[in-house]
């Protein structure tokens, strides 16, 4: 079922869970030279739910934790290879990134699940979170109890060209005016490309500018109003190294898929139920590729929200994404 929702009344909108930490944490060698941080929080006799942040490349944040009502939900949070508090950095001069693949990322998931004694997990995860739920989901669906997914991307060829080779640019010349300054003359078809030579450069006077440039250009698009503050923090030069290298290092390999493969493979989603929240404004991730997830996934619900953007904290959005997961809490 499709649902186009109304702006939902200021007083009515859900709103974070309170904050709170962690009762478990660590460090899991997941091979390879990898170590991926993890944490647990809420009620460890509660419904398991693991949150996948964005990017790749992003990292969590204490306010993830707060998507599910701690008193109904154990909830997981990871931080992907290479950024967030797992280690060996991307940021760092001599970072290797050919064991960070989707794939990687997938049993990643896996060996983690089992690390923690669990059966069977709620996936959250927005943007590229998004992506790994949807190729972790493709892959385990017998691990998966039910999807809340917001922002989809799948990197089809269109998405990564709509907002990095000009036409999201359009929308925001100014700022896409910023990011190809790194690039002068490149011409459009090239840009992911040639900021991966300038990211990838050993010389920090090279590949910080260029991470802070491409960082910049997602945080200062991601959301309806600009946030500065969101903007200020993507640009902190190890955050900035690390996330823009990573999501480009998966950008150029088209996230290790074939075209269109997520979308492809969704009938394995048939048993699934799953919430699927959009911006209407999203120019990071535009909703036609939402649509057409809803309409290879038959048990999908679709939620568009007429007055956000891409980010998970939008008013809207973040309403959505709370009513979503304590509807699947007594599931």
């Amino acid at each position: 079922m499709a649902i186009v929702s109304d702006a939902t009344p200021l007083d009515d909108l859900r709103g974070l869970y309170p904050e709170l930490e962690p009762y478990a944490s660590g460090m899991l060698d997941v091979g390879d030279g990898q170590q991926i941080y993890w944490e647990t929080s809420g009620n460890p006799d509660g419904k398991p739910a693991v949150f996948l942040h964005g990017g790749p490349g992003g990292g969590t944040t204490p306010a993830h934790r707060r998507l599910f009502d701690p008193a109904k939900y154990r909830i997981v949070l990871v931080d992907q290879r290479g950024c967030g508090r797992s280690i060996p950095h991307a940021s760092e001069p001599d970072a290797d990134l050919a064991t960070n693949t989707t794939w990687y990322l997938v049993e990643d998931l896996e060996v983690l699940r089992e690390h923690l004694g669990i059966e069977q997990w709620l996936v959250l995860g927005g943007s590229w979170g998004s992506t790994l739920a949807l190729a972790y989901a493709e892959t385990y669906p017998e691990r998966v109890t039910a999807l809340v997914l917001r922002g989809i991307f799948t990197l089809q060829r269109r998405e990564l060209d709509w907002y990095y080779e000009g036409a999201a640019g359009q929308l925001f010349p100014e700022r896409y005016a910023d990011f190809l300054e790194q690039v002068p003359g490149v011409a459009p078809g090239d840009r992911i490309a040639a900021y991966h030579g300038l990211l990838f450069d050993p010389d920090p006077t090279v590949h910080v500018p260029a991470g802070k440039a491409w960082t910049t250009w997602e945080s200062s698009t991601s959301s309806l109003f600009e946030n500065p503050e969101r903007i200020e923090e993507a640009a902190q030069a190890a955050h900035a190294t690390a996330f823009a290298r990573i999501e480009n290092h998966y950008f150029v390999h088209h996230g290790f898929f074939r075209e269109g493969q997520l979308l492809d493979e969704a009938s394995a989603l048939r048993d699934i139920p799953g919430v699927i929240v959009q911006g209407r404004y999203d120019v990071v991730c535009p909703p036609i590729t939402a649509w057409e997830l809803h309409q290879a996934w038959p048990g999908s619900e679709l939620v568009i929200v007429p007055d956000a953007g891409h980010a998970f904290d939008e008013p809207g959005t973040l309403h959505q994404l709370i009513e979503a997961t304590d509807r699947f809490a007594s599931r």
